[in-house]
């Protein structure tokens, strides 16, 4: 077969984008007997590591702004007004039914396009696209697809506003459900996640067969320990003292940078003053608010010189940046997995991180759970790493065992094994 990889590049896009640049690197050793054609949005730059996968490229242009969604970025190479056409008819999919916010049958509608990216990938000759992330492109294509599906947030914690506020809720619905529904196979990143896709969409036809399970990898640029002269240089230029926790993650509310501040707040008053290192933008309306507040709260605490807002980080700098810290200090809302968890055990770095359904799972033994509700359960967790040589050997070690229990060669034979699935279906459904 003939295979498209619509894959999201952006870095902007964090773990999506992490995980992207993995999927794509993994697809140059699956053996499956396929050729793949890489779709990627334009404007993204494809990563050195990439650069000799000898795939076959084609641009997507961007035909809309930013929206909130993969697809409001993604577009074609077809003409102005097959385009238009696209637009109008995802304008429709999307309109509630006799005016306000959309309901849950109208977001779940699939745009009708009458086979326009059907016969954009036939000319490319796809028989099977692979979607690295849920995406409204999907289920307009008229190709069958295997789609990433991350998380469920909308559905299982919808009072964050960044997956409910302002439409964010219906769009989501729209765009996940369609692909769910839609998707010859689904990949999930854990047992949770499954069980989320199944407990959301399983009364809605979606086979529990179809749901393939491809764990986290740590991406390339984090997979190897760095020496101790760069972790030196790379603390060094970012203004770093040693021994600091770090976050590496952008300022959405759910992933709780104040509640951090308010754990530097109390373990202040008894004496402790651990330094934070924060590796993220901020950009955006809502992402702009949460900095600004994480910052004042810093200041209303008196620990603002022990807060280090490093903004966006290069890729060169993220291995260093774990390899030096005493700890990731990630008390996360959202799951049900993390990857800069995989991250920091892949380089020996003890993980403090939530006590939650999902990441629970995910960390077993190799990591010290807290509430990420309770700044004070936070503060116990750091003031417990921080002063405690031999739990943080102990973390160190169960992280790395943990992450070698789970290789690439295990990532490209599932995603193999998961391409193989859909390939059946799709020979299935010809026969039938």
């Amino acid at each position: 077969m003939r295979i498209g990889v619509v894959a999201n590049l952006d870095r902007s896009w964090g773990g999506i984008y992490q995980y992207a640049v993995t999927f794509v690197s993994a697809l140059s050793e699956v053996d499956t007997g396929d050729e793949f054609v890489l779709f990627v949005y334009e404007g993204d730059r494809v990563l050195l590591e990439l650069d000799d996968i000898a795939f076959e490229r084609v641009a997507l242009r961007v035909i809309a702004g930013p929206a909130g969604t993969l697809a409001s970025k993604a577009a074609s190479l077809l003409p102005d007004d097959v385009r238009a056409q696209l637009r109008d008819a995802v304008g429709r999919a999307m309109a509630p039914r006799g005016g306000g916010a959309p309901d849950a049958a109208s977001a779940a509608r699939v745009p009708e396009v009458d086979n326009a990216w059907a016969g954009f990938f036939a000319r490319h000759g796809i028989d099977l696209l692979l979607f690295t992330a849920d995406s409204e492109l999907a289920p307009t294509t008229g190709v069958p697809f295997v789609a990433a599906v991350h998380d469920l947030q909308h559905r299982l914690q919808p009072e964050f506003p960044e997956v409910s506020a302002d439409g964010e809720y219906e769009r989501r619905e729209a765009r996940i459900g369609a692909t769910i529904r839609h998707a010859t196979a689904i990949l999930v990143d854990s047992e949770v996640g499954r069980e989320d896709v199944l407990a959301c969409y399983g009364g809605e036809g979606v086979d529990p067969e179809a749901v393939r399970v491809l764990p986290f990898l740590p991406a390339a640029p984090v997979s190897s320990p760095p020496s101790s002269r760069e972790v030196t240089r790379v603390r060094a230029a970012h203004g770093l003292p040693e021994g600091y926790l770090f976050y590496p993650a952008q300022f959405w509310p759910h992933k709780n940078h104040e509640r951090i501040v308010e754990a530097l707040g109390l373990l202040a008053a008894r004496g402790l003053r651990p330094h934070v290192a924060f590796a993220g933008t901020h950009s955006g309306e809502l992402r702009e608010l949460t900095h600004a507040q994480v910052m004042t709260r810093a200041v209303e605490l008196g620990v603002a010189e022990q807060v280090h807002d490093l903004g966006y980080v290069d890729d060169a700098d993220m291995a260093p940046l774990y390899a030096g810290a005493t700890a990731l200090v990630m008390p996360t809302f959202f799951g049900p997995t993390n990857i800069p968890v995989v991250e920091a055990w892949g380089l020996g770095c003890p993980v403090i991180t939530s006590d939650i359904r999902g990441i629970r799972e995910q960390a077993g033994d190799a990591a010290l759970l807290v509430d990420p509700r309770d700044p004070e359960s936070i503060a116990g967790g750091i003031a417990r790493v921080v002063g405690d040589a031999r739990l943080r050997d102990h973390l160190a070690a169960a992280g790395r065992a943990r992450v070698a229990a789970y290789t690439r060669e295990q990532f490209v034979e599932r995603l193999a094994v998961a391409i193989e699935f859909a390939k059946g279906r799709i020979s299935e459904r010809g026969r039938a």
